[in-house]
């Protein structure tokens, strides 16, 4: 359930970062993105076998970086910001499962 929630509330704060840029948030819903991606991966991610995970999160990160959905008229903006935004929780989980992989090799 916690994972379902996680995913809802990265979405809902991507979907309102494309659609309301010059929100003044003072940086309230990136972290919010951060925590969400922390979370989900601390407790729904196996450091031992995220392999699809990590695949994603490339995939994600690249597709935001290339700007590629920006050459849809009218509404690939957005939906470029939107993928930005699901790569940056991405990412932070990312972290989480490279730091949780180590401890698990410190612990033997």
């Amino acid at each position: 359930m916690l994972t379902r929630i996680l995913v809802a509330v990265v979405a809902v704060v991507a979907i309102v970062k494309a659609f309301a840029p010059d929100l003044q948030d003072q940086g309230a819903l990136g972290i919010i993105l951060v925590i969400a991606g922390v979370v989900y991966a601390a407790t729904a991610l196996d450091a031992e076998d995220a392999t699809g995970f990590l695949v994603l999160a490339v995939a994600a990160a690249t597709a935001a970086g290339s700007d590629v959905l920006g050459a849809i008229p009218g509404i690939g903006g957005h939906l470029d910001t939107i993928v930005g935004k699901i790569s940056m929780a991405l990412n932070a989980a990312v972290a989480t499962v490279v730091v949780l992989w180590t401890v698990n090799r410190i612990k033997g």
